[in-house]
Order: structure tokens, then C-alpha cells, then sequence
């Protein structure tokens, strides 16, 4: 399993709003030129984390974007979940309307291992925060 790009530069684009002071906005080309990513490509990951509420837009000069909730409200898990989608190994471990292709479904021997897996996974994104990150950034 692999956490896309978006994953990655939405992670660390929040990061970088987390760091910066609650009142102040930055806009998607300071992200994009602090961390070498494309601002159009910043643009298309900020629509589903504002639709989240993880975000919000500031219109105006000193526009641009904030966290919507405090750093410390915000995981890990939350973003992945916005940008990637699911974090279950298979569609069988998170998704009750899946058919297996396998007439033993429910027999399954190697079910429980992605569950386990998901569950990890899961569990460790649920307990990383915004903030926590922040606080593990070394210094500029």
C-alpha cells in the first residue's frame, strides 16, 4: 500500500498551515514554493479538504487559506481519508456492500490479516495530530 502524492502534499501542506499563526492565511504558491510542489496541483487537493471543513478559503489581499479547527483536532487520519479515500487494504475489510469474488468469503483465511492491517494503520493516523507534527518540525 502507498499513500499517493496527494496524500503526501496535503499532509504537508497542512502542516505548514498548522505552523503558521492562527489569525494569518498563507496562499497555496507560499505552500507551493516552500515545498517544491505545484500550486495547481495544491488548488485541486484544497477543494475536498475545505467540502471536509478542514479548510477555509479568505478572500482579499492577505487571502488565502487557514485551518478551519484547531491543529489539535485535526489527523492525520482525517486528511488521508479526504485525499485518498478509504485506507483498507482491500474492499473487503470497509466496504459491507462488497462482493468477493471468492464463493468462501466469509471463510476467508487471509481476511484477518488486512483487518489487522487496517486497524493498525487506522489507529496509529487517529492519534497523529496537526499540531504534533508541527511540533516535530525541525527548525527553518
Amino acid at each position: 500500500m502507498k499513500i499517493s502524492t496527494r496524500g503526501r502534499y496535503g499532509l504537508r501542506a497542512l502542516v505548514e498551515l498548522a505552523a503558521c499563526e492562527t489569525d494569518k492565511c498563507l496562499s497555496l504558491r507560499e505552500i507551493a514554493d516552500r515545498h517544491g510542489m505545484s500550486e495547481n496541483y495544491l488548488e485541486q487537493l484544497f477543494v475536498p479538504l475545505k467540502k471536509a471543513g478542514l479548510v477555509a478559503s479568505i478572500r482579499g489581499a492577505q487571502g488565502g487559506y487557514k485551518l478551519s479547527r484547531p491543529a489539535e483536532t485535526i489527523t492525520a487520519a482525517d486528511i488521508l481519508q479526504v485525499l485518498e479515500g478509504s485506507l483498507s487494504p482491500t474492499d473487503c475489510v470497509d466496504n459491507a456492500d462488497y462482493e468477493c469474488p471468492a464463493a468462501t468469503c466469509d471463510t476467508c483465511n487471509v481476511k484477518s490479516v488486512w483487518q489487522k492491517l487496517y486497524t493498525g494503520i487506522s489507529e496509529i493516523l487517529s492519534t497523529i495530530r496537526l499540531s504534533d507534527l508541527v511540533a516535530e518540525q525541525p527548525p527553518i
